[in-house]
């Protein structure tokens, strides 16, 4: 469990961040690479590390950082809209109903996409909560945190260990 803390906390804060309004704009591209730069300079200061930082391990800490920071972002997310029964999803239906119809695909096939989309924002405006919602949203945030937190991993192994190019 030590070897995740790094990558907990930081991914924790993150997931905070990453239901915010406005600031959740930037989770993706902004928060959760600065997140997994975090997570190794944690990791530092928690094995009192003062030496070059090995490449997998600055991947697996900004994978794990991207996961917790998923987790964390989609339980917050599930949680607000179970109570206020209000999401982005919510807002944007009418835009989106037209954004699906101007796509060159079957009738059928768009009104088939759109009754889904519609049966997900009944259910939330209703319960708070749909299963569709809720697992898709888990599936995005997983996918697109996991890739931001390797690529800032990357960029942050680059940064951390520049200080040590002369040693």
């Amino acid at each position: 469990m030590k070897k995740f803390l790094p990558s907990l906390v930081s991914g924790f804060g993150a997931g905070v961040l990453s239901v915010v309004p406005i600031i959740k704009t930037f989770a993706c591209c902004l928060i959760i690479p600065v997140a997994a730069t975090l997570s190794i300079l944690l990791y530092q200061r928690a094995e009192n590390v003062d030496e070059k930082i090995e490449t997998g391990k600055a991947i697996f800490l900004g994978v794990f950082t991207g996961i917790f920071a998923a987790l964390f972002a989609t339980t917050f997310e599930v949680v607000i809209t179970l109570f206020t029964k209000q999401n982005d999803l919510i807002a944007a239906f009418g835009n989106m109903q037209q954004m699906i119809n101007s796509f060159p695909l079957d009738d059928q096939l768009k009104q088939e996409v759109i009754d889904l989309i519609n049966i997900v924002v009944t259910e939330l405006k209703t319960s708070g909560f749909s299963v569709i919602y809720s697992f898709t949203l888990l599936f995005n945030n997983l996918v697109i945190n996991s890739i931001f937190g390797l690529a800032g991993g990357v960029i942050g192994l680059q940064i951390i260990n520049a200080k040590y190019k002369n040693r």
